[in-house]
């Protein structure tokens, strides 16, 4: 039945459901998540029995007799029921898993098969595999492989699976004897081949006897999975003989825990514990009856992902078990007895582990929370539980200035279908409100960034305790970043990526801030590649993506423009002047002249054009211009790897993806000129039939034509010497156009859109993607897979969010805490496909000296009082610093090199900004942040912190 204290880690019970049972209560709330899965309640007394019409059962509270009643049942069943056993323990869990004698994996990862783009083969034994250094290979050492395409050496074709051996960055070798084989001359494609994996699973009986190795989490830790794998044991053993769990901060009964801990330990068939850490055991007997939300969400993303795997084959599950803990969460100080016991209160739990002290600290705590899409709604029901800013002192400030989508629904789990299309920060506000009716929220709809500081002012900033990220990009991370240096507050960071999630703790004066450490920058395609020699699938999706808003957004954008106002935008197409504004004006001129359609039949036309152009015309210009045995100046193969030759399509009304281009092409067509599509147009016989009808003209390549092949060129258009004139000349002609279309005519920008499987922007991309593909003889793609590259959708699932969200809270803990050393906080990456968890300290802030003075990235040196120029720079020379140049914003104030600078000197620092950097100083700030440039007696240049100086 719900207890009160069930209220600080089940964020689907309310205080009117005590007394209720837990199971019962819950079901409407987790119903409404998704209508098509069917959630009932069982509420019997449970038996063997009831398992046999699942493939997986869990268990969360269990005492270990049945557990091995149940799992024994579940592990000789026919086929094998899936059984995971799950425990938290106040900041301590535990997962087992046994998916039977034998289970079959079939992608350990979830990756996408590696592959790679042959250079050469050579005839040895072993062969030598060199691929093109177009991009790394990601092979290792024991991977399958498969060889396709290979010209000359063609034995190695028979898509026979091959070991990789000594695989390096651009090569590999395979145990094969290739002396007797053909030689290799060009091309091949080598392919990642992922086999299923059979795993053997102990009975959960024979397990606990002999658990084999541990899944690890922390390396500081390396000794502690067999204490808790006693502990938990002990547990059980004390509950069974007192019927009921430890009480917190009772020495008595942490003294008969230790007891049964020994007892057990001396009595193990395996090896023995030779010390016991009883500090550890006394703090989990004292929580031990607590589930912490934190924890319940990091076991909870665990454990679901842990049942997908054991439903579908995707992903290597846990092998067996799974122990934790944050025992660092604690606070630093000594924990009072009395400080811990119950109040009946929603937080009894909670406070039963950190007493009610660091309750307070939270329930008055001021945080900031950046984004309320997949992160957000997690840390919102997270701190609702834990009770964050639930006191008249605190308060919760939440942003984002996004609307609710449908896809946002598998993860997003404040949002309901009835949702769709309201604010984000609005609807989970409201959402956490019901969680815990005490919480202080604020919703905004403000994108944090430079343009809202009117609204994150420093007021805001300056009572705010934590911040907390929840964010999808980069850019936005940095930002906050750079502002939590600026006011020197804790960043909580975390980011997921499908399976795989991280966090940061970016502590003031402790740790290194987000921004220290770069990703690379991902690597793009160069332009020439995606528009004539894309050699995979993104390239030509990436390509489909650029034609359809070219042809269905730009050019109707700028037909608008024009129409709107032809001599002004006349007057900015002179006044460019280039090749980029030619070719805009070739777009325009063809869609108002030979390309503007009246009926639906000429969007037909336009449509079937288009296909010839597309995926015959260019392809036959491209291998006139470059055939199949043209070489480049050097000599060597102009159609060399990873170029790959194409060949042109023979248009076919009964290919079906020929038709469905059409089709696509002509409705979209139609929309964007306003023209009605009748119902016939979705019919592929009709639409076949008016096709045929269409006449397609003969094409001839020509000679000179100039088709970019360099790698670094961002623009694909040619210069010329006549643009101007070409320029005039179409403006003229746009102008003569114009005069015969309809009064007020404007045309439809249609804007791409993923997510509504009925408008046919991912059939056309789709079909672009995959008749180019066609082409240049590259495997084609089906419409999802081509959204998920086209619509450039970062994957997302909920067991990761909540994971990710659950150690970022654990972390919470400790900053609202406070006096935590270094050493106490915990990064995170883990990636639940495999699973892997790994936890370290986070990197230290980089210390700068000079002489008797020391900073870090966190300084920032501030100086009362409203200084001239010149007592400012004494205020440097004091500390043994040259000051020699000062700027605010991109302005420079003063430069000791410039002689009209030293007029400046006897002026304050605040009115030279205003003078010169034309700074504005709202009422609101009360100083001005100068970066100054100083070198020491050596003249060596000495980098210090921003310097604010305040003039109020």
């Amino acid at each position: 039945m719900v207890e009160m204290w069930d209220l600080s880690g089940n964020f689907f019970l309310s205080e009117q459901d005590v007394g209720k049972n837990r199971a019962v209560a819950c079901v409407s709330k987790l119903q409404e998540l998704n209508n098509a899965v069917l959630v009932s309640a069982l509420t019997e007394e449970l038996t063997s029995e009831h398992f046999s019409k699942f493939q997986a059962v869990v268990f969360t509270d269990i005492s270990l007799e049945k557990a091995y009643e149940f799992d024994d049942y579940c592990h000789s069943h026919q086929p094998p029921i899936s059984f995971i056993k799950a425990e938290v323990c106040g900041l301590f869990g535990s997962v087992f898993c046994d998916f039977g004698p034998e289970f079959t994996v079939l992608d350990v990862d979830g990756e996408d098969p590696h592959t790679g783009i042959i250079a050469s083969i050579s005839n040895d034994s072993p062969a030598m595999v060199s691929c093109v250094d177009d991009e790394r290979l990601e092979f290792q050492d024991g991977d399958l492989v498969v060889f396709s395409e290979v010209q000359g050496m063609a034995e190695l074709n028979d898509g026979k699976p091959r070991k990789v051996k000594n695989a390096r960055p651009f090569s590999f070798s395979i145990e094969e004897d290739t002396s007797s084989y053909g030689v290799y001359t060009k091309g091949g494609i080598v392919a990642q081949v992922k086999e299923p994996k059979v795993l053997r699973f102990k009975a959960l009986r024979d397990a606990m006897r002999d658990p084999g190795d541990f899944l690890l989490s922390d390396f500081s830790k390396f000794e502690r999975s067999p204490v808790l794998h006693l502990a938990f044991q002990a547990l059980d053993k004390f509950k069974k003989e007192h019927g009921r769990y430890p009480t917190a901060g009772c020495e008595q009964d942490a003294q008969t825990f230790l007891k049964f801990a020994a007892d057990i330990n001396e009595a193990s068939v395996g090896p023995k514990l030779e010390n016991i850490d009883e500090k550890l055991l006394c703090h989990f007997a004292s929580g031990s009856r607590a589930v912490l939300n934190p924890m319940a969400a990091m076991f909870g993303g665990i454990v679901g992902q842990e049942v997908v795997k054991a439903c579908s084959g995707k992903f290597h599950p846990l092998y067996q078990f799974f122990y934790f803990d944050s025992v660092e969460s604690l606070p630093t100080y000594q924990l009072d007895p009395q400080d811990l016991k119950p109040s009946n209160s929603r937080y009894d739990a909670q406070v039963s582990v950190f007493g009610s002290k660091l309750q307070k600290k939270m329930l008055d705590a001021n945080i900031f929370i950046v984004g309320s899409g997949a992160l957000g709604c997690e840390f919102l029901k997270n701190l609702a539980l834990m009770g964050v800013s639930c006191s008249s002192k605190g308060k919760l400030t939440i942003t984002d200035d996004d609307v609710i989508e449908k896809s946002n629904l598998s993860r997003q789990f404040l949002f309901r279908d009835w949702n769709i299309g309201q604010a984000k920060s609005t609807v989970a506000a409201a959402a956490a409100i019901a969680i815990n009716p005490s919480l202080q929220i604020d919703a905004l709809q403000n994108r944090a960034s430079p343009d809202t500081e009117n609204v994150f002012h420093d007021t805001f900033w300056d009572g705010l305790d934590v911040v907390i990220n929840a964010l999808d990009n980069v850019n936005a991370r940095m930002y906050m970043d750079m502002r939590c240096l600026y006011f020197q507050k804790p960043l909580l960071e975390s980011g997921t990526l499908g399976a795989k999630c991280n966090t940061q703790m970016v502590i003031p004066h402790l740790t290194e801030n987000y921004g220290a450490s770069r990703d690379p920058p991902e690597k793009q395609a160069p332009m020439c590649t995606v528009h004539s020699f894309p050699h995979n699938i993104d390239h030509c999706l990436t390509w489909a993506r650029s034609e359809f808003e070219g042809l269905l957004e730009k050019t109707p954008n700028e037909v608008n423009s024009f129409l709107s106002n032809p001599a002004q935008y006349a007057a900015a197409m002179r006044k460019a002047g280039d090749a980029q504004a030619r070719e805009l004006l070739e777009r325009v001129s063809e869609c108002l002249d030979k390309e503007r359609c009246n009926t639906f039949e000429d969007c037909i036309t336009w449509a079937r054009l288009r296909f010839e152009d597309y995926f015959s015309n260019r392809v036959k210009q491209l291998t006139f211009t470059f055939p199949e045995d043209a070489a480049t100046s050097t000599g060597t193969p102009f159609w060399s790897a990873p170029k790959r030759f194409p060949r042109p399509l023979q248009f076919s009304a009964t290919d079906s993806s020929h038709i469905n281009f059409i089709m696509a092409a002509s409705i979209l067509r139609a929309e964007s000129f306003g023209i009605a599509i009748p119902d016939w147009a979705k019919n592929a016989s009709k639409l076949a039939d008016a096709v045929d009808k269409v006449a397609v003209p003969k094409f001839e390549p020509k000679k000179g034509v100039n088709i970019v092949t360099d790698e670094k060129a961002t623009n694909l258009s040619s210069a010329s010497v006549d643009d101007v004139a070409v320029i005039n000349d179409l403006l003229t002609k746009l102008e003569e156009y114009a005069k015969g279309l309809p009064p007020g005519f404007q045309m439809k920008p249609i804007q791409f859109e993923k997510d509504d499987d009925t408008n046919f922007h991912m059939d056309l991309i789709a079909g672009f993607a995959n008749m180019r593909a066609r082409n240049y003889s590259i495997p084609e793609v089906d419409k999802l897979k081509a959204k998920f590259i086209a619509g450039r959708i970062i994957p997302a699932i909920a067991t990761s969010t909540a994971m990710a969200t659950g150690l970022v809270c654990l972390e919470l803990y400790k900053v609202i805490a406070g006096e935590h050393p270094i050493e106490d906080y915990r990064n995170t990456f883990a990636n639940l496909a495999l699973p892997l968890f790994s936890m370290a300290e986070p990197v230290p802030a980089k210390v700068m000296k000079h002489q008797d003075l020391s900073w870090t990235v966190w300084d920032r040196w501030t100086i009362k009082g409203n200084l001239t120029v010149a007592e400012l720079l004494q205020w440097f020379s004091d500390k043994g610093l040259s000051a020699y140049s000062m700027s605010c914003g991109t302005s420079l104030l003063y430069n000791s090199m410039f002689a009209r600078h030293k007029d400046r000197l006897q002026k304050k620092v605040v009115d030279v900004a205003r003078e010169v950097a034309k700074v504005e100083v709202p009422e609101y700030r009360k100083h001005i942040d100068v970066v100054v440039a100083c070198e020491d007696d050596d003249g060596n240049d000495i980098d210090i912190p921003l310097v604010s100086v305040y003039f109020r």
